[in-house]
């Protein structure tokens, strides 16, 4: 019998190798932080079970519906409408109460948090240096580098997010998180390769320092302030767990493993302008700039990233002028919210193609936007 895998790189991520089997049963393979269902639980409604669009366009052509979730060896879909939902099904490992690794829509989560440190003065200003809470070496790339550069995934720290490429950072990222490694010192003593604030280059250390710089600036952990600040304001109905390193840090890039209905709940927060069930978890003004595209290098187009987006806090945003907004993770995790529609839709998934190659035809980022634009457009 093989050795369970331990650690992300005994995955075998981004070699084609199938991850369905191993992404629903992240607790029992790594070493986690717990989280537990709130206090006082909220279901989300079920009005009717609508179904979804047969096909869709993408890339002048008309793609199959069924035959892409196939492809994408999705996992779990659903789609709420008005705080509803709408459509649910799942498939492979996926079921309604299966945690499902995040990958990067973590880093959403974590720019939730972060707002809410800021809102309790935890964290004073934005324009603060994230080197006056996290500790790094002088002259490395987080010296100095203001808080909100590094929400916008502009901090200037040389990295490159090739999957690809065993010699890329992403990938010395993840080996930091192996046994022995330090995620602490990786970060610490990063290099800079542009001026902070000037380029937006998708970055999953920039995660890292943040979820670094809430732990410092709350003196908790981060899945112990998330319990607090998130699990039971927005009525989590299954528990949830945080991914660790080594040295029993949280990988706040990557880590998060929730239920589809509980990764819902941050899109919904998202588009109810930070209020949940008539209270308030996050400032107005924190989720509209963490949607908003506030200078002209975060304009989609500019962004180093999977495609034509935009960028906020640690939110994806479409072109366009619809208002629409995204956490999006590797694999095809999904958390994609269309306010004039009044949809959130999350799609997880295990696409064994992904990062094979860097090129869409594998890796299926905009495509996806595609089917869950279809699928919101249909309801409004």
């Amino acid at each position: 019998m093989n050795e369970a895998p331990s650690t992300l790189g005994d995955l075998g991520l981004f070699t084609g190798v199938p991850q369905h089997q191993h992404f629903c049963h992240m607790a029992e393979l790594m070493r986690t932080r717990a989280m537990t269902a709130a206090g006082r639980q909220y279901a989300w409604p079920v009005k009717g079970s609508d179904p979804l669009p047969p096909t869709f366009d993408f890339g002048g052509s008309r793609r199959s519906t069924e035959e892409f979730l196939a492809v994408t060896d999705t996992a779990a879909l659903l789609v709420l409408t008005d705080g509803s939902i709408r459509h649910e099904h799942y498939a492979l490992t996926g079921g309604p109460d299966v945690p499902w690794l995040s990958m990067s829509v973590a880093k959403s989560f974590v720019s939730a948090l972060v707002g809410i440190a800021h809102a309790e003065g935890r964290i004073p200003s934005l324009d603060a240096a994230v080197s006056d809470f996290v500790p790094v070496r002088p002259g490395s790339a987080y010296d100095g580098v203001a808080v909100r550069h590094v929400l916008q995934m502009s901090s200037g720290a040389r990295w490159s997010e090739d999957y690809s490429d065993p010699e890329s950072e992403v990938f010395r990222l993840a080996q930091a998180t192996q046994q022995g490694g330090s995620i602490h010192d990786f970060v610490a003593s990063m290099t800079r390769e542009f001026t902070p604030g000037t380029v937006c280059r998708y970055n999953s250390a920039d995660t890292q320092v943040l979820g670094e710089l809430v732990v410092r600036a709350t003196g908790r952990t981060l899945a112990d302030y998330m319990q607090e600040k998130l699990c039971e304001p927005l009525g989590m109905t299954s528990p949830g767990q945080w991914l660790l390193d080594d040295s029993d840090t949280e990988l706040a890039f990557n880590g998060l493993n929730l239920t589809a209905r509980d990764y819902a709940r941050l899109g919904e927060l998202y588009r109810n302008g930070g209020v949940w069930q008539g209270c308030r978890v996050l400032p107005q003004e924190w989720v509209r700039d963490s949607v908003t595209v506030a200078a002209p290098h975060l304009a989609p187009g500019r962004v180093e990233g999977p495609g034509p987006l935009g960028y906020g806090y640690q939110w994806w945003i479409p072109e366009g002028d619809r208002g629409e907004f995204s956490a999006i993770g590797v694999y095809n995790q999904y958390v994609y919210v269309d306010p004039p529609s009044a949809t959130t839709i999350v799609k997880l998934s295990a696409n064994r193609a992904f990062g094979t190659s860097a090129q869409e035809s594998t890796n299926h980022d905009m495509e996806t936007l595609a089917l869950l634009r279809a699928i919101a457009r249909q309801n409004g």
